[in-house]
């Protein structure tokens, strides 16, 4: 059955939003904070009938989506939405934080993973970024990061990185890092211009003392699979990056590149 509530708001530029979520408590408080900020909130409480609102010519400039639901889950309406031609972006909100869940969504089409531990502000900080994305889409890339202006970032030459939203840029231009991949960054460019131990950086993602596989081989061989898929992305933006060393049988090294150009 669906669960629809919608809200009349002054500001006729609003963005509509769709959250979908088996949790009405959950759905609930979210909404209200929401509505608070001015978006128009619809909602439902499991997959298919939000399957239905959209096929039926219902729109939302941007979805909120929960994993775990009874019957369609998050990931299956996330493929059918993607496959019936429809490109509006997607955000998964959910209490998964396993790396695998994270790649499975942005692999399938969703824009952002947020796990529903993290603070509103961040939530809304992201709902701004998606949004904005879409609404600029077309227009020339972003020369400069998004206003942070009280947030906690870090800036080593040419790379910013934003540790309320979880987000780098590079050159001004956002790398779409997973949750895990930003840790690594953000440790490195921490530590910019000195090694960092393999075993630190798989402490970065994992916490300290996991153990995975069978000797230094185990955790080795995750965090090289893990600075591959970085090193894809911001050459993704930057085919000329160098900024991560290796530094055989002992780790990695953020080179500072110089100042922001």
């Amino acid at each position: 059955m669906k669960m629809e509530r919608m809200t009349t708001v002054s500001n006729l530029e609003a963005s509509r939003l769709m959250v979908v979520d088996d949790d009405p408590m959950f759905r609930e408080s979210l909404i209200e904070n929401l509505k608070d900020d001015g978006y128009e909130v619809i909602d439902f409480e499991a997959g298919q009938p939000a399957l239905d609102y959209l096929v039926d010519g219902g729109a939302a400039d941007l979805i909120l989506l929960d994993w775990r639901m009874p019957g369609m889950t998050g990931i299956q309406l996330l493929r059918s939405i993607r496959d019936k031609g429809m490109e509006v972006p997607i955000i998964f909100l959910t209490v998964l934080g396993d790396q695998i869940y994270e790649e499975a969504a942005l692999s399938q089409g969703a824009v952002d993973f947020v796990e529903k531990s993290r603070s509103l502000s961040i939530l809304k900080r992201r709902i701004q970024l998606s949004v904005r994305r879409e609404g600029e889409s077309g227009a020339s890339p972003a020369t400069e990061p998004p206003e942070m202006e009280g947030h906690d970032t870090l800036s080593v030459g040419p790379l910013t990185v934003d540790r309320d939203i979880s987000r780098a840029y590079w050159r001004g231009e956002e790398v779409p890092l997973t949750l895990n991949e930003f840790r690594i960054v953000d440790l490195l460019a921490t530590r910019v211009g000195k090694d960092v131990r393999y075993r630190e950086l798989y402490d970065q993602v994992h916490g300290a003392g996991f153990v995975a596989g069978a000797g230094d081989e185990g955790f080795r061989g995750n965090v090289r699979t893990l600075i591959k898929r970085i090193r894809q992305k911001f050459r993704a933006v930057d085919d000329t990056f160098e900024a991560i060393e290796n530094y055989p049988g002992f780790g990695y090294r953020w080179q500072d590149d110089g100042p922001n150009d």
